[in-house]
């Protein structure tokens, strides 16, 4: 998965997969954490990973019934390269922010 989507190997695999996958992902481990504490029988670790493995499945059909097959959708924006430029923008706010404070200097309310 990591070769089709471009993410180099040293890398989470989650940087670089789409919102959706992500939220996929996510909602079938909650599906597992609630199933795990209302039942007493999930408790070994063999347990735990076959209900884990269920729930996942049970998802990626939702998916796939709507549609949406998670080795077919694009990768998303490296992860990395989103930080670098949210930084970068936050820099060039902060630079434009003491511009503006320049030319209207805080004037105390007397």
């Amino acid at each position: 998965m990591k070769e089709r989507l471009g993410a180099p190997q040293g890398r989470p695999l989650a940087d670089f997969l789409p919102t959706i996958t992500i939220k996929a992902k996510d909602f079938a481990t909650e599906i597992t954490n609630f199933n795990i504490n209302k039942d007493d029988n999930i408790r070994s670790e063999k347990d735990i990973t076959s209900e884990h493995i269920k729930n996942n499945s049970d998802i990626r059909g939702v998916l796939i019934g709507r549609g949406i097959v998670p080795e077919k959708l694009p990768a998303a924006e490296d992860l990395k390269k989103i930080e670098r430029r949210h930084g970068s923008e936050e820099k060039k706010l902060s630079k434009k922010t003491e511009s503006l404070e320049n030319l209207f200097p805080h004037q105390d309310d007397e």
